[in-house]
């Protein structure tokens, strides 16, 4: 890569890599919650209940993730008087994104679960609370599993959107190292190997686990 590139260089991206990984695991935390709400919010009972969420999906899915970000770090503090920090931006506007896609996907798999486990909890004379926690959440786990790992895969890649407000993750880190060093290719060559090194056990994990769950199907 270059005399030029030294191991400083490559331990400030590594770490850019590690903020990457980690805005991630916050934002699926942050997200994964939101999900689950606009999930049982979708199944709901309440006519209304459902058709405000289902707006709210729409609404997120129809606009661009750069747009949230934009929203939260640079419409919210002329609207509101007061600024968020990078991460926080990012986080937020990542966690609603993440919602929106996630919670569909994951009233998919709730509803998927089989009419007669429904029916079954219900003659138990469960709660619509107790069906949910005891008998109908613990097999949807089970069949979003795999969706959602695969989606973690989307997570990680949007996170380098983050760079747009100054959040140094592992593309803000190489676009600061480039700006030192002028080494473009090897630089977003090194860049895509780290994203790589990522995603792609991640893909592998969610493959290996839809082939198991359609083997247990089966059996």
């Amino acid at each position: 890569m270059g005399g030029n590139f030294a191991l400083g260089y490559l331990t400030f991206m590594l770490e850019g890599a590690l903020w990457t990984v980690g805005l991630s695991l916050i934002v699926l935390a942050w997200g994964g919650a939101l999900a689950l709400v606009v999930a049982l919010c979708r199944i709901s009972g309440l006519a209304w209940v459902r058709t405000i969420t289902a707006l709210y999906i729409q609404l997120i899915q129809g606009t661009p993730v750069l747009v949230l970000i934009f929203l939260f770090y640079f419409g919210l503090p002329t609207l509101l008087g007061w600024s968020l920090s990078p991460l926080l931006a990012a986080s937020a506007s990542l966690s609603i994104y993440v919602s929106a896609y996630l919670g569909e996907s994951w009233r998919g798999s709730i509803q998927s679960v089989p009419k007669a486990q429904w029916e079954t909890a219900e003659c138990l004379g469960l709660s619509r609370t107790q069906r949910m926690t005891r008998v109908i959440l613990p097999q949807a786990i089970r069949i979003a599993t795999p969706p959602t790992v695969g989606f973690m895969v989307q997570i990680i890649k949007n996170t380098s959107l983050a760079s747009i407000v100054g959040f140094v993750e592992l593309v803000r880190a190489g676009q600061i190292v480039n700006n030192t060093i002028f080494q473009p290719f090897a630089i977003y060559v090194l860049i895509a190997a780290l994203y790589f090194s990522m995603c792609y056990p991640l893909s592998l994990l969610s493959r290996r686990l839809e082939t198991r769950a359609g083997d247990k199907s089966y059996a």
